[in-house]
């Protein structure tokens, strides 16, 4: 053994070697997920009436109030961004609050919960049926989100049936 050689074996750097690549992957599949994810909100809300804050789903983090504004309750405009603006309030403060120590793991769960509430009454507008709605993010989660990608890219330029 060489005390000189920065590698302690070559399988060292072979390791090295996949990690970068699967980090270099993921990071594009990332990308990927965010930008179909952003143009599902964009084409969704345009189609539904809210023309005027699509482009919200273009930008990082805020776009969350793009879901919300597609997901909430209300029958007339006014009343739908308000409880659009409280909901992503709400999923802000829990989003600051992730980076406290133990705390954070609670916030981060219940975030994780509000996303999966809000897409199934995404699905749920989509389809109109509950049982389909529940169907539909039980096979995005089985497939880590590729149903939903290719559900709402089928969907997008539709009108909500509920």
């Amino acid at each position: 053994m060489n005390y000189y050689d920065p590698y302690y074996s070559d399988y060292d750097a072979v390791f090295g070697g996949f990690m970068l690549l699967f980090f270099f992957v993921f990071l594009v599949l990332l990308i990927i997920g965010y930008v179909v994810n952003a143009l599902i909100y964009f084409m969704a809300s345009k189609t539904n009436g809210f023309d005027d804050v699509a482009y919200i789903a273009w930008i990082p983090i805020i776009n969350i109030y793009s879901l919300f504004l597609l997901t909430a309750p209300g029958d007339d405009d006014a009343t739908i961004r308000a409880a659009a603006k409280k909901i992503t309030l709400i999923y802000a403060g829990l989003f600051i609050i992730s980076f406290v120590p133990l705390v954070g793991f609670l916030a981060s769960i219940v975030m994780f919960g509000y996303w999966i509430f809000y897409t199934y009454r995404l699905l749920y507008r989509w389809t109109g049926e509950t049982g389909k709605a529940v169907l539909y993010i039980i096979l995005s989660i089985i497939t880590c989100g590729l149903f939903y990608v290719i559900y709402g890219l089928m969907r997008m330029r539709r009108p909500f049936v509920v």
